[in-house]
């Protein structure tokens, strides 16, 4: 089916950290095929790689070598295909990170690029000189810490790095970086990928004449840990360009029927630019951090969904509350729930109930929490950087806890991170089968989805009520439901009408003529049967 991703459910593994296959304490391909068949059966239609390209993994992967090959920590090109063959045998789509504004320092091309200003690769990448004064082009800064620009001194020119410094930016100027791109996308597709999601989508492309970002117009009552945020970032990102380059992207995706999903690295206006981004002829899907972070009330979540379908009724977001960016929800929202399994059960049937596509994060499904480490057990630089705060990002990628034994079934060696008392505690096989666990009721929502004709496809009417209440219809006629979720953990009622009892991942819901009670952290599914009414 070509449009197999609209409002599909797409399950992100991050390969460090999913399953060990030969006891060396890091994730591998292999060790993902191994446990496709627990994907299946949890009833998600896609797998998300985070990468696995040949890399010197100073960011994880995220800084790549060799786009058309597999790190030897993770395997081979035949343990790839391996693992291709055996999802689509369990009717799996796999989707790959694809990691294009930039390259690792130790990519080849990066080597010759910064050898002289003349040799063929000198501009493939984002070259500046010194102002007369010795100092970068303009005030642009890395989201790792610092200036974004590194002085080199064969050229005598800085390089632009919004990220790492051994992470040069490429030049999407230069025709030729477009073309080399294409083609390294194809490379996957002919070994039958089925999709890409495409690393910080909004960094493509920079301001050419590198004019300065101007501070946030929000103004900020003292410095935020990461200087960052400090910034407007409306040169140094988010150029004009980016959306022929998506069209160009779409182009070769279409060959294929292929799918894509952008990651819109943006913290100013985010909703409006994942509508741009998926117009017609861009990309299929893409999402933002706008639920990822500590917000956790009915008015923000209709804000966020209802506005991008007003804005973009013709693009396509995909939901997530989770990645391996950012502090798990399960962790972020505990204050708003009695436990962490409440929470987690909870977010499952709201994101799952959304319009859109939908996204999980490896082990949100056990309603896993973040893994309190020391700086001594870190390995991610922006953790190290700005350290103790923000919280950096291995306290939600320590690995998959699979069963009770010694590190979590993970691996049989020293695990990369360690898997701590709390994290091994919610495991697979302790859930599997145990009525009311996280687990469970993570597959019931999932293929009361599937199953639904009006939470795949059906359109979203937001109904006016007071906080802590969410409520909303998906589509119409015959199979239309009523969403209903209280957003606190303390119980309420309210009356309704034009529905029937509650249904499906519905929790601590309880009808009683039209009298609703909801119970802490409930949701309720109620079947359409005449005109709706809710009133507090």
């Amino acid at each position: 089916m070509a449009d197999w991703w609209r409002g599909a459910v797409t399950y992100q593994v991050y390969p460090r950290s999913f399953q060990d296959s030969n006891g060396d304490g890091v994730g591998d391909l292999p060790g993902i095929t191994r446990r496709l068949p627990y994907l299946a059966a949890l009833g998600v239609d896609a797998v998300w790689l985070s990468p696995f390209f040949k890399s010197p993994m100073k960011d994880m992967g995220y800084d790549v070598s060799d786009y058309c090959d597999v790190d030897p920590v993770f395997g081979t090109l035949a343990d790839f295909d391996a693992l291709i063959a055996r999802a689509h045998e369990l009717g799996l789509k796999v989707i790959i990170d694809q990691v294009l504004s930039h390259t690792s320092d130790q990519h080849p091309f990066f080597a010759e690029s910064r050898k002289d200003r003349v040799n063929p690769k000198a501009d493939w990448y984002v070259w500046a000189d010194p102002k007369h004064d010795g100092m970068p082009p303009c005030n642009w800064l890395s989201v790792f810490g610092g200036p974004a620009f590194q002085w080199d001194a064969r050229r005598k020119q800085y390089y632009l790095h919004n990220f790492l410094t051994s992470q040069p930016d490429l030049n999407y100027h230069n025709p030729a970086v477009q073309d080399w791109a294409l083609e390294s996308m194809r490379f996957w597709l002919k070994r039958g990928v089925d999709g890409f999601r495409f690393d910080t989508v909004n960094y493509f492309f920079q301001d050419a004449l590198f004019r300065d970002d101007p501070a946030d117009y929000r103004v900020k009552a003292e410095p935020e840990g990461n200087p960052y945020g400090m910034q407007y970032h409306i040169f140094s990102k988010n150029q004009p360009e980016n959306l022929l380059w998506m069209e160009r992207i779409r182009k070769l995706l279409d060959e294929y029927g292929a799918a894509s999903v952008g990651e819109m690295g943006e913290q100013h206006h985010a909703i409006r630019m994942m509508g741009e981004y998926t117009a017609p002829g861009r990309l299929h899907q893409c999402y933002s951090f706008e639920l990822m972070g500590y917000d956790f009330d009915a008015g923000f979540f209709r804000d966020r969904v209802e506005g991008f379908f007003k804005g973009a009724p013709d693009g396509w977001p995909m939901w997530a509350f989770s990645n391996h960016d950012v502090v798990r929800h399960a962790t972020r929202w505990a204050k708003h729930g009695e436990s962490a399994e409440t929470v987690a059960k909870q977010a499952g049937s709201l994101l799952l109930a959304f319009e859109g596509s939908i996204c999980l994060w490896e082990g949100e499904e056990l309603g896993q929490t973040d893994t309190p480490l020391d700086f001594e057990e870190l390995t991610d630089p922006q953790g190290i950087n700005f350290w103790p705060e923000p919280i950096g990002r291995d306290n939600t990628r320590t690995p998959m806890v699979w069963d009770g034994s010694p590190n979590a079934g993970f691996t049989t060696g020293k695990p990369w991170l360690p898997v701590k008392p709390e994290q091994a505690a919610r495991n697979v096989a302790g859930q599997e089968g145990a009525q009311g666990s996280v687990l469970e009721h993570y597959r019931a929502a999932i293929a009361f989805r599937k199953g639904s004709v009006a939470l795949r496809e059906g359109k979203t009417r937001f109904l006016d009520l007071p906080e802590p209440v969410l409520g909303f219809v998906r589509g119409d006629g015959e199979g239309a439901l009523l969403c209903l979720f209280n957003l606190s953990p303390v119980a309420l009622s309210i009356t309704v009408s034009g529905v029937g009892a509650p249904v499906g991942p519905s929790l601590h819901a309880v009808l009683e003529g039209d009298r609703l009670t909801l119970g802490p952290n409930a949701a309720a599914f109620l079947p359409v049967t005449g005109t709706v009414a809710v009133q507090d």
